[in-house]
C-alpha cells in the first residue's frame, strides 16, 4: 500500500485557497478508483516545519504532496506558531529530502506557484517530482491534482499521472495545463515503484512556460497574484544578486539596456524607502530580480515580463516615486520588444 501523505499550509495575510476542497476532491477520486485499496491518505492541516519533519518521519509516505504557497528561490510558506508565515528555503528541504532518501519517498508533487526551484532541487533524492514553473490559479491546481490522482488510482505511472493531470487543466479549456513541470527520472530500484512504464525523462520539463494570465490580491500596499497564482508570497531576499549588469544578453538593444539600468536603480529605491513594509519591500525586490534576469536572455519571454511589470505597476501604485520608474520601464519595453524576435 502506498501512503499519500498532505500537507498544507495556508498562513494569515496569504491568500485564501480552497485547500479543503483540493483534499476532498483527491479523496473522493482516490475511493472510487479501481486501485482503491491500494492507497492510504493522510492529511495534515497548517503545517509548520517541526510538523513537516515529524508527518515525513512518522508516515513514510511513498507520496508527498504539498499545497499552498510558493516562494520561489525562497522555498516554501509553512506557518509559523502564531498562524503567521514561515518560509522554508530550498537549502533545508534539499537537506531534509536528501535524509530521507532511504526512506523510500517516490514522488513529491508540489502545488504551489513557482516551486519548480525546489523541484529541481528535491529531484537530486526522489526520481519523481512536481512542481509549477509559474503561477498557477487555485482551480487549474485543483484540476490538475484530481487528474493525477485519479491515473495513479486507476494504475498509471508517475510521469503519465502527471500527463493526464495537464490533461484535466486543458479539458476544462484553460491555458493553464502548461504550468505544472516533471523532474522524471526511472527508479533506481524498480521493485519499490511501479512508475518506471515510460523512456527516462531526466530532468526535462514537459512544456516551456506560457504567456500566463494571473489573478491578484493585495497584501498592504502590495498586488500579489494568489498562490497558487503569481508573486503569492516573497519570491527572494535581499541576499539574492540583482544587480547583474544589462551587458550580458541585451544585445546591444539600447531600450532595453535603458529598462534594465532603471531597474536597477529602483531596486535601490525600494530598498531604501520607508513606504513599504519588510514583506512589501522583498515582494517587489523579488519582481524586479525576476525581470533583470528575464530580460538579460538572448529571448525573453514577453508575456512573462509584461505580467511582471503589472503586478508592479499594481504593488506600487501607492508610492507615487516608485511607481513613475516601472511606468517608464513599461514603455522602454515596448519600444525595445520592436527590435528583438
Amino acid at each position: 500500500m502506498k501512503k499519500i501523505l498532505i500537507l498544507t499550509a495556508n498562513p494569515r495575510d496569504t491568500d485564501r485557497l480552497s485547500l479543503d476542497e483540493e483534499v476532498r476532491e483527491i479523496e473522493a477520486g482516490l475511493r472510487r478508483s479501481r486501485h482503491r485499496d491500494q492507497f492510504e491518505l493522510i492529511a495534515q492541516w497548517a503545517v509548520r516545519p517541526d510538523e513537516l519533519r515529524r508527518a515525513l518521519l512518522d508516515h513514510e509516505p511513498q507520496i508527498v504532496h504539498f499545497s499552498g504557497h510558493g516562494a520561489g528561490e525562497h522555498g516554501l510558506v509553512l506557518a509559523n506558531d502564531a498562524g503567521g508565515m514561515q518560509f522554508v528555503s530550498t537549502e533545508a528541504l534539499t537537506g531534509l529530502f536528501k535524509a530521507l532518501e532511504p526512506h523510500g519517498i517516490e514522488c513529491v508533487l508540489l502545488n504551489a506557484c513557482y516551486s519548480e526551484v525546489q523541484a529541481t532541487a528535491i529531484h537530486q533524492s526522489v526520481d519523481c517530482v512536481i512542481g509549477m514553473n509559474q503561477p498557477i490559479g487555485d482551480r487549474a491546481a485543483i484540476e490538475f491534482a484530481e487528474g493525477f490522482y485519479d491515473a495513479l488510482g486507476a494504475g498509471s505511472a508517475y510521469d503519465q499521472a502527471f500527463e493526464i493531470g495537464c490533461s484535466a487543466i486543458a479539458l476544462e479549456g484553460s491555458a493553464e495545463y502548461t504550468k505544472p513541470v516533471l523532474k522524471y527520472r526511472r527508479r533506481r530500484d524498480p521493485e519499490v515503484s511501479r512508475a518506471p512504464l515510460q523512456p527516462e525523462r531526466g530532468a526535462t520539463e514537459i512544456a516551456d512556460p506560457p504567456v500566463r494570465p494571473s489573478q491578484s490580491q493585495t497584501i498592504g500596499t502590495i498586488s500579489i497574484s494568489g498562490s497558487h497564482n503569481p508573486f503569492n508570497v516573497v519570491q527572494a531576499g535581499g541576499d539574492v544578486n540583482l544587480s547583474q549588469t544589462s551587458d550580458q544578453s541585451s544585445g546591444g538593444n539600447a531600450d532595453l539596456e535603458a529598462a534594465l539600468d532603471l531597474l536597477a536603480k529602483l531596486r535601490q529605491e525600494v530598498a531604501a524607502t520607508a513606504d513599504l513594509s519588510a514583506f512589501a519591500k522583498k515582494d517587489t525586490e523579488s519582481k524586479i530580480g525576476m525581470l533583470q534576469e528575464e530580460l538579460q536572455k538572448p529571448e525573453p519571454d514577453k508575456g512573462f515580463v509584461n505580467e511582471v511589470v503589472q503586478a508592479l505597476q499594481q504593488g506600487l501604485s501607492g508610492v507615487l516615486t516608485l511607481a513613475e520608474p516601472v511606468t517608464k520601464v513599461a514603455a522602454l519595453l515596448a519600444k525595445a520588444w520592436v527590435g528583438l524576435p
